[in-house]
């Protein structure tokens, strides 16, 4: 700094000299710089002699004629630089997002302990039925990152979401008994609420036994204008028959393409993970009662993505309440899973 200070007074001298003085000078420091350019063609520059540059270059027009140390590109780089540094500066990051609590990080990992398999939208949902507000992503940074699946196709999508409110879906899964027989359990859906309109569980399914779920299912008139069916020969033509009188128009899926019936995949899938795939049915009374909690819970207290975290059934939210309560846990399926309520310390 000292260096640059006497350089600009020594520079001040200029002003009370002669043209020819002046002259003669530049021309014997032009004789030296290019000596010492001889003698080191590449001498060490200082920030401030980078700076120095810089500032000259926007104020005198003819800086290049003077330059002879480095190339008239190289400052340019140098100006480049700093204006990268200057608004990597100016847009630094400020305070993000406020930090939730302690004790609400806490509960998101015990309603992941307690609950395997629940991902964040899941627990999101959770939280926000009991008041708390916070974003499903924040839920998210506390939990092992989940995998999204995949749009399908776009067209039958389009089909199912347009008319939900007037979709139902029909299908059968199997369940292995403790004997090592196989029961089935066929089951009706609706697309716009998911509930479960009607179920059932035999060892002998059949085109009649089919038939009669069907009635009971639409005993009366019913809102819905399509079923989703697949392949399965056991929805023959009687039960085509059976459904047109009904008002239904049957709408066959494709071959191999289950993903056209997801809502009644997703309900099987999530029946199998949250439930069967931890008991062992012995017999079909067995079977039907654990499907019925299992229905009961997928109504009542299980939140659903698809219904913006809501229940079949329509849950309240309930907000927690003033003064010192705690978090009661309430089992469902014999403690597989919880509903939680807020509850007001004795």
């Amino acid at each position: 700094m000292l260096h640059l200070l006497l350089s600009l007074i020594a520079a001040a001298r200029v002003f009370f000299q002669s043209r020819t003085d002046i002259a003669v000078e530049v021309l014997a420091l032009r004789q030296q710089v290019a000596v010492l350019k001889r003698k080191r063609p590449r001498p060490p520059l200082r920030p401030l002699d980078r700076l120095f540059w810089i500032v000259l270059r926007t104020s005198w027009s003819r800086w290049r004629d003077a330059l002879v140390i480095v190339k008239p590109e190289t400052v340019v780089g140098w100006h480049r630089a700093g204006f990268r540094l200057y608004w990597r500066w100016k847009s630094r990051p400020r305070a993000g997002r406020p930090r939730i609590t302690q004790e609400l990080r806490a509960l998101i990992r015990r309603l992941a302990q307690e609950n395997t398999g629940w991902g964040a939208p899941k627990i999101h949902g959770e939280l926000q039925k009991l008041g708390l507000v916070l974003s499903e992503r924040t839920v998210a940074r506390y939990l092992p990152p989940t995998q999204h699946r995949g749009d399908a196709r776009k067209q039958w999508l389009a089909f199912l979401h347009n008319h939900r409110e007037a979709i139902v879906a029909v299908d059968l899964f199997t369940v292995p008994t403790a004997t090592f027989r196989v029961l089935y359990c066929f089951f009706v859906v609706e697309h716009e609420r998911r509930k479960i309109l009607h179920f059932n569980v035999t060892r002998h399914p059949s085109a009649d036994w089919v038939l009669q779920q069907l009635r009971e299912t639409f005993a009366e008139a019913a809102p819905y204008r399509y079923a989703i069916l697949d392949h399965d020969s056991i929805f023959n033509s009687d039960v085509i028959g059976f459904l047109a009188p009904t008002g239904l128009k049957a709408k066959r899926t494709s071959i191999h393409a289950p993903w056209q019936n997801g809502t009644a995949e997703r309900w099987i899938g999530s029946c199998r993970r949250e439930i069967l795939d931890h008991i062992i049915p012995l017999n079909e009374a067995h079977l039907r009662r654990i499907i019925r909690d299992y229905a009961s819970y997928h109504q009542e207290d299980r939140v659903h993505d698809s219904l913006n975290k809501d229940t079949p059934n329509g849950r309240p939210i309930e907000p927690k309440p003033r003064g010192d309560v705690s978090l009661t846990p309430l089992p469902r399926l014999g403690g597989l899973h919880h509903r939680y309520r807020w509850r007001q310390a004795a």
